[in-house]
């Protein structure tokens, strides 16, 4: 399988969008630190991931998740509802 991921930033609240063919081992190296773009933004939560079959399929998702329409979904569809679901700004 191959993943796509969203990252939240507990410091700052701020987004990561990735993708990796082993999301543990991945979700691990950003928590320790091993991950260049996230180490200074930890501790991290991942809050949404998506599984392809095709290595293809996920990087094009990934792509798109970080174009401006794909943040616009992100910000719409899983951070909203995220925020509705805990009580928070409906």
């Amino acid at each position: 399988m191959f993943y796509i991921y969203i990252l939240q930033s507990l410091k700052d609240y701020k987004l990561y969008i990735g993708y990796s063919a082993n999301l543990k081992n991945r979700i691990l190296e950003h928590r320790k630190g091993d991950v260049k773009t996230t180490k200074n933004r930890r501790p991290l939560a991942l809050i949404y991931y998506e599984g392809y079959k095709s290595d293809k399929d996920a990087r094009a998702r990934e792509k798109f998740l970080k174009s401006g329409k794909g943040r616009e979904f992100v910000n719409k569809n899983i951070i909203y509802s995220r925020v509705s679901a805990q009580g928070g700004p409906a």
